[in-house]
């Protein structure tokens, strides 16, 4: 469903010129890390779930915790761009094109994906250097860096100053940015008389707003509380961020946009149509 869901929503944005605008361009590319962020974790752990044999190679586990890091530290750059160019766009439309423009998009999916690479390779490198003696039984659904420092025998502060420092800068700061973004919006839109449009933007952005502090809520809470403190069960918060959003942002961003839906239905549905009729 993840899977098909983003699909669908990269064809529709590339095959219709109509949405070729920054906020479609920066749909796609959440899209493409969605597809990717799936492929790289789900399928490992539904096999882990199914199969009596849940062993993973040193090497397929750090290569799993490097393309999972790198693709959601790209993600929550992401949304704190996104948010950004919603409140741009509403706050300041008559500049909208000349501060949104293509370059200028362009160079925010490079220090995205870049801030992304980073951070995760940092943490990868630092965190597969560790000795790891006698446990290595990883109580998680999957690689990530707070279960595999809990294993290893050496003192892990180094890692854990840099987790917290990566960490915050991305996971807090972009979860900042998207808030203070849509703080604007929602004040914005109070101020234009008459109620047309009112609920519609409010229900878009409280829907937004609960789905981002899902997303970030549940990655703080993961990656910078303190590793004395545990919860229990609290590898079940992986599964928020890793399985659940990524098949979700597709139906908040995407297909409740009236836009969108007229695209789907004359690129996808209406030539199925036309083919059930013909045969």
């Amino acid at each position: 469903m993840t899977i098909a869901a983003n699909s669908m929503v990269i064809t529709v944005i590339i095959f219709d010129s109509h949405l070729h605008t920054p906020m479609y361009f920066f749909l796609v590319n959440l899209a493409i890390i969605e597809l990717l962020y799936t492929t790289a974790i789900t399928p490992n752990t539904l096999g882990n779930l199914l199969n009596e044999d849940k062993r993973i190679s040193f090497i397929g586990c750090f290569a799993q915790m490097f393309t999972f890091l790198i693709l959601g530290g790209s993600e929550c750059i992401l949304l704190g761009i996104m948010a950004y160019d919603r409140y741009v766009a509403i706050c300041q439309p008559l500049l909208y094109t000349a501060i949104m423009n293509r370059s200028v998009c362009f160079y925010m999916i490079i220090i995205c994906w870049t801030i992304g690479f980073i951070t995760s390779a940092v943490n990868t490198v630092l965190t597969a250097q560790l000795p790891y003696c006698h446990d290595r039984l990883i109580r998680h659904y999957f690689c990530e860096v707070p279960p595999l420092l809990k294993m290893s025998c050496k003192n892990t502060y180094i890692n854990q100053l840099m987790v917290f420092f990566f960490g915050g800068s991305v996971l807090v700061g972009s979860f900042i940015l998207t808030v203070i973004s849509y703080i604007f919006v929602i004040r914005a839109v109070i101020k234009i008389p008459g109620t047309s449009g009112k609920k519609k933007t409010f229900s878009t952005c409280t829907s937004h707003l609960l789905v981002v502090s899902i997303f970030f809520g549940t990655g703080i809470l993961t990656y910078l509380r303190p590793s004395s403190q545990s919860f229990p069960n609290d590898h079940i918060f992986s599964v928020v961020y890793a399985v659940m959003t990524p098949l979700i942002n597709p139906l908040v961003y995407s297909f409740r946009n009236k836009d969108v839906q007229r695209s789907l239905y004359k690129i996808v549905i209406c030539p199925y149509h036309l083919l059930w009729l013909i045969l």
